[in-house]
């Protein structure tokens, strides 16, 4: 058997480190020495990878570690080539990126960040103190612009791996009973009380209600119709538009008890004009959440509760929509929602109550019937 001992390469070079590990070095298409991106625990595995880095350069299939196109100028132009995020959208990633991804990726070359660099970053930031949920959605948007480095051929593999990596354990929150929703509504004052009724037995959105008109209303019909929505910017910019996706555009059908509280609302507090607003302040100004925390509180106070968001309403009203055996389709035709995730979730919290529902039954035939015991299989068979 020959001996390779001494036998020079074809195609780069290894060589011993003092640490002991073997370092891999080969030209560039250009003539340039360049040195490979990892150590070796052997000179034969080194060997292999320049093998394998030849052949990647002989498919076309090589990638220049030298790209000189960071992370941060192909994220801010990622954000941009995007033209149809909605704006609330467009401005979370821009924050996430500033403050999330920025400080330790901005001016890495792509094809250098690896999946460890993903790990540790993620690690540092929940250590840091950064919230699960937004490290979740700062991941996310950096998965998001490493697929498309790769769909750009400027890397082969995305570095973000981390399984579960973006997922937001949200914690479960309240859900209001039907006397607890009127408390609240009592509580707002009657300027808001519908606001709080509709967002409960309506299942609407604080977007969807500020941005309702008296054109929108259908008194006779008892209905609603969705087809715009309002959303508030950082710097206090206020924008009006269609919801974020068809299944937004929709007419919600409004239980007949809260009606009386719906006319009211026309009658009294709306805007005048035929597409005047139907919720405003005191003093005829759009519904803002800075303006209307003052309310809230007063309300969750007069309820006697603290923690809880004025989503929490469309929460309530979505399980109550599942409790009354609405099917998949029509819960997010209700909730206008276009997949049927979220739809599932009331599904399965309504299979959860139909289980107390059982067992409250037994408890009453249990009193009722105290004197009737479960049969044996013998007794059973003896019947027979």
């Amino acid at each position: 058997m020959a001996n390779n001992k001494g036998r020079r390469r074809r195609f780069g070079a290894v060589r011993q480190l003092p640490s002991k590990k073997w370092q891999a070095r080969y030209p560039g298409p250009d003539g340039q020495l360049l040195t490979a991106d990892k150590t070796f625990a052997t000179k034969t595995a080194a060997e292999e990878w320049l093998t394998d880095t030849e052949s990647e350069m002989r498919r076309g299939d090589w990638i220049d570690p030298r790209g000189d196109l960071v992370f941060g100028t192909f994220a801010i132009a990622w954000i941009k080539e995007r033209p149809n995020l909605r704006p609330r959208t467009r401005e979370l990633y821009s924050i996430l990126l500033r403050l999330h991804l920025m400080p330790t990726f901005g001016m890495a070359a792509i094809p250098t960040i690896k999946e460890a660099d993903v790990r540790r970053w993620r690690a540092t930031r929940l250590e840091g103190g950064v919230g699960l949920s937004t490290t979740a959605k700062a991941y996310r948007l950096m998965r998001a612009i490493m697929n498309t480095a790769v769909d750009d051929g400027l890397i082969r593999r995305n570095p973000c791996r981390i399984k579960g990596g973006g997922d937001e354990k949200a914690p479960e929150r309240p859900i209001l009973t039907l006397e607890q929703v009127f408390t609240l509504a009592d509580g707002v004052g009657p300027r808001y009380r519908a606001l709080v009724l509709l967002a409960a037995f309506g299942s609407l959105r604080w977007g969807e209600l500020v941005a309702l008109r008296r054109d929108h209303v259908d008194l006779d019909a008892g209905a609603i119709r969705i087809d715009v929505s309002a959303i508030e910017m950082s710097n206090g910019k206020r924008i009006t538009g269609p919801p974020k996706s068809a299944a937004g555009k929709r007419t919600v059908t409004i239980p007949a008890p809260i009606l009386l509280d719906l006319r009211r609302q026309v009658e009294w507090f709306a805007e005048k004009e035929e597409d005047g607003l139907l919720f405003v302040g005191p003093k005829g100004a759009a519904l803002r959440r800075c303006n209307f925390t003052r309310v809230w509180r007063r309300g969750t106070h007069h309820l006697g509760v603290t923690d809880l968001h004025f989503h929490d309403l469309r929460h309530t009203g979505n399980v109550l929509a599942a409790e009354t055996g609405a099917t998949l389709r029509e819960l997010m035709d209700r909730m206008g929602q276009s997949t049927s995730r979220a739809a599932l979730i009331y599904q399965h919290a309504r299979a959860g109550r139909d289980q107390a529902i059982a067992d409250s039954i037994a408890k009453r035939i249990k009193k009722s019937r105290p004197q009737d015991h479960p049969q044996s299989g013998t007794d059973l068979a003896r019947e027979a």
